[in-house]
């Protein structure tokens, strides 16, 4: 009887283990996905996140796209008006302008607004300005003529890199929009001199990792954000030790990962304008 017993409820822990591995709420130690990544989402050290980018996702805008990183996933739109700030007024030369935000619930818990705190906040105004700082390094303002650009990167859902993927999306729906005022005849000579994009990359439990999620960025030791052109030059480096500090070995090993990611990154924004 006791060996009845024994063959019923083994046969039926089997059932139960299959059915919960169909699925997908179990999954199995030994997974390819999973073997020795060490990462919490499955990726390999130097994998970025699935990354697609839909151009001219919003109608409206002359330049279009929504940029996901995994989870992570930002709208970017370029809105072009033609006039210039005063600074820039009688000279001729164009201008390309940045501001990001967040949705209340892009984040885990609800994040006020802050236009009904009536202050932009610190963390905003530095990414904004850095989004803005990297797209105009690839513009000739002479061949954009007298207009300013505004690119608007607005998170939708974040977790993790989301300045990285406004840079890159943002450079999209730039390029986009110069693709209308070129269609539309309004500028002769195309005003963008490289592709860039931006990637994440750090030191999280003692391992070199690209693309870092919300819990590996919460964890990292080490923490990098790189901007670079298809030169292979940087236009920004931003790098901090949040939990220890690091080497030039280091430095060198980081850079490299994000050269690698920023390459696969090209590609993709490339074929979304060509879509677009």
């Amino acid at each position: 009887m006791s060996n009845h017993r024994f063959f019923f409820s083994t046969r039926y822990s089997l059932l139960i283990t299959r059915y919960y591995l169909e699925r997908g709420v179990i999954k199995l130690a030994n997974s390819s996905k999973t073997k020795g990544s060490g990462r919490s989402d499955g990726r390999l050290p130097d994998q970025l996140r699935e990354v697609r980018i839909t151009p001219h996702f919003v109608e409206w805008a002359e330049g279009s796209a929504l940029v996901e990183f995994g989870k992570t996933r930002v709208l970017c739109t370029a809105s072009v008006d033609e006039k210039v700030p005063p600074f820039r007024m009688g000279k001729g030369l164009g201008w390309v302008t940045a501001e990001y935000s967040m949705l209340p619930r892009a984040t885990h818990t609800r994040t006020p607004r802050e236009s009904v705190a009536g202050k932009i906040g610190g963390r905003t105004h530095e990414i904004q300005r850095l989004i803005g700082r990297s797209l105009r390094g690839v513009v000739n303002f002479f061949y954009l003529g007298e207009r300013q650009i505004v690119i608007d990167c607005d998170v939708l859902q974040a977790d993790g890199g989301t300045r990285t993927a406004a840079i890159t999306g943002g450079y999209v729906a730039l390029a986009l929009a110069c693709k209308k005022l070129q269609t539309n005849k309004l500028i002769t000579k195309w005003p963008l001199t490289n592709a860039i994009a931006a990637i994440s990359v750090g030191i999280v439990q003692g391992q070199h990792v690209l693309d870092l999620n919300y819990p590996e960025d919460s964890a990292a030791a080490v923490d990098f954000n790189v901007v670079m052109l298809d030169t292979g030059e940087f236009v920004e480096v931003q790098g901090t030790g949040e939990g220890s500090p690091f080497s030039r070995d280091d430095i060198s090993a980081l850079l490299d990962l994000g050269e690698k990611g920023i390459r696969e990154l090209f590609m993709a924004q490339k074929e979304a304008i060509e879509r677009g």
